[in-house]
């Protein structure tokens, strides 16, 4: 069946709406075309990943990218169609400073807190107060907590050893920060932590950490195969194709060594 141009745009406005929860631009600049009429038209309602895990992918894109607008957008657009709870978005920022850095967070931060307030505003609402910090779920001492973090780290990576604890980066850091606490934090699962994980490593061309990270999302079952590939495509449509064509030679390899390990341990492939 072939679809008309107008059709195509027809339905793209309608996704837009759906997923940003507020009218697609009236321009007809290339640019705005290709995003209505491709990316809300076509990747958005893909049903390979489901539009609050497409959010996962996006977020960390467009805070990564210094893209104001479309940062405050996706963050309103986020929590305003009840995707995300606020919890998870804090959260979100959290493990987005982890892999991209404090200064990128704290505008995402900001956004966040903004749009939140102008959420409860447009309701007529007073803006609810934010859940406790404390107590922290994590082990309060030194050593309980590295060694948390050396557990943390090996199911999370779906590996057998730890980093040593004798430098600050992976002992303070690695062992007793991302691992010791973030990656256990209640606020977000993990299926949502790796999708913002994978996202992060991607665009910051880091070849290790995005093999490690494809790898044990997929080795763990938390993100499908199927998942992952639509995670390259809603990735590509955020940061770009020559990025994403990286992240996805590295699928396509992770996905064969996991298939492989599947079948020497026995088990059943996805």
């Amino acid at each position: 069946m072939t679809t008309t141009g107008t059709e195509r745009s027809t339905r793209g406005r309608h996704a837009f709406s759906d997923v940003m929860t507020f009218t697609a631009p009236d321009d007809m600049t290339p640019a705005s075309i290709g995003l209505v009429d491709f990316v809300f038209g076509e990747v958005w309602d893909r049903p390979g990943l489901s539009r609050r895990n497409r959010r996962f992918v996006t977020l960390p894109c467009v805070a990564a990218a210094d893209a104001e607008g479309p940062l405050r957008d996706h963050v309103y657009a986020a929590l305003n169609s009840g995707d995300l709870t606020i919890t998870e978005m804090r959260e979100t920022v959290l493990h987005f400073a982890v892999y991209s850095g404090w200064p990128k967070a704290s505008r995402f931060n900001m956004v966040v807190d903004e749009q939140w307030e102008r959420i409860h505003r447009e309701r007529g609402s007073q803006t609810p107060q934010p859940d406790p910090l404390l107590p922290l779920v994590t082990p309060s001492d030194p050593l309980d907590r590295l060694a948390s973090g050396e557990q943390a780290f090996r199911d999370v990576n779906c590996v057998p050893y730890v980093p040593t604890r004798d430098n600050p980066y992976s002992g303070a850091g690695i062992l007793n920060f991302v691992f010791g606490e973030m990656w256990q934090r209640p606020g977000l699962g993990m299926r949502e932590r790796r999708f913002v994980t994978v996202a992060c490593v991607a665009f910051q061309d880091a070849p290790y950490p995005i093999l490690s990270h494809v790898y044990a999302a997929l080795k763990s079952r938390d993100i499908t195969f199927t998942e992952m590939d639509e995670l390259a495509l809603q990735f590509a449509a955020y940061y770009g194709w020559a990025k994403a064509s990286q992240l996805n030679d590295e699928i396509g390899r992770q996905k064969e060594r996991v298939l492989e390990e599947w079948r020497t341990e026995g088990g059943v492939p996805q």
